[in-house]
């Protein structure tokens, strides 16, 4: 392959150049491109760019001869077919522009070390002839369940992304946790810091006061039913976006998401160990204008747990564009 210079594309306005190139590259790995802007050979306009930079519509993107990909190996028909159904369950909206779906708890985001089956490797048999396969806009931890968007075109996914990295969403979450909140309704303005964690061990903590690593992390949070002082179901609003912040929030004041045994949960006996963690609901202003609102219902466990203790959830209300 000779070096090919590429126009950016008006749907491709404000996506990174990584992002960028694994849409049009799939199979280029992240290293490599970070590699191929270090050495220069990947350029924007003809300057030298860092992997995170943003790309304007009209821009030219200098492309290098690229390492060979190994053929792809197409998945047998009959297990496309089963994925497409399962994802196609966990649908909550979708329209020409985003998908909203309902992930399961236990199914990771993204894959990782040891992680062969998960969403976006899914989403692959949604792909479409136009838009290709749909992609991630944000993410959930594994064991977290809920609503979930993902694009259908890169254009798309820029817009939501930046709506995500400038607190334009608005998020709600469900949580039954272990003791009950005093007050029962408030703000927690706590910063955070990563560490290495140890075997099954938590990777987000309280910061101490001045620690230089801290970011800051804030999350409103009420109370909406308790059985007693021993468990409590709490709404949780995270105005940040921090790895396990509503996990290390809860902790702090006292009362550990159910079944989160690294932020020190302790289990309940009759209940099931599974975190207790499910997003609710989700607005986010739709890319082609008005404002979109989804929600989620419980998943299987966090509704066993609502019937034990007698908590009423009210189904999830069809989602609406407005």
């Amino acid at each position: 392959m000779s070096v090919e210079l590429r126009a950016v594309a008006e749907d491709e306005a404000d996506i990174r150049l990584d992002r960028w190139f694994r849409r049009h590259f799939p199979d280029l790995t992240q290293g490599v491109i970070q590699r191929l802007c270090r050495t220069g050979q990947i350029r924007v306009d003809g300057k030298r760019v860092e992997a995170a930079t943003r790309l304007a519509p009209g821009q030219s993107v200098r492309i290098p001869p690229l390492p060979a990909s190994p053929a792809p190996q197409a998945a047998p028909p009959a297990a496309d077919g089963r994925v497409r159904a399962e994802v196609e369950r966990m649908v909550l909206w979708q329209d020409d522009h985003l998908i909203v779906l309902n992930k399961p708890a236990g199914l990771p985001t993204q894959g990782g070390p040891g992680i062969a089956r998960h969403l976006d490797g899914m989403l692959a048999a949604l792909a479409t002839g136009a838009g290709g396969k749909p992609r991630l806009v944000h993410r959930l931890d594994r064991d977290t369940s809920g609503v979930l968007v993902v694009a259908r075109t890169p254009g798309v996914a820029a817009k939501l992304a930046a709506a995500f990295r400038t607190r334009a969403v608005e998020k709600t979450y469900w949580a039954v946790v272990v003791g009950r909140p005093v007050p029962v309704e408030g703000r927690i303005d706590l910063p955070l810091v990563r560490h290495d964690p140890g075997p099954g061990g938590a990777r987000v903590a309280a910061a101490e006061r001045g620690e230089a690593e801290a970011a800051r992390a804030v999350t409103d949070y009420r109370t909406l039913d308790h059985a007693g002082r021993k468990l409590a179901w709490l709404e949780l609003a995270p105005l940040t976006g921090r790895t396990h912040q509503l996990r290390v929030h809860c902790a702090a004041i006292g009362a550990p998401i159910l079944g989160d045994a690294a932020y020190g949960a302790a289990p309940v006996e009759g209940l099931s160990l599974l975190l207790h963690l499910h997003a609710r609901r989700l607005v986010l202003p739709h890319p082609a204008g008005g404002t979109l609102a989804v929600e989620a219902d419980l998943p299987p466990h966090m509704a066993a747990t609502f019937r034990a203790l007698g908590f009423t959830a009210p189904a999830a209300r069809p989602g609406q564009r407005k």
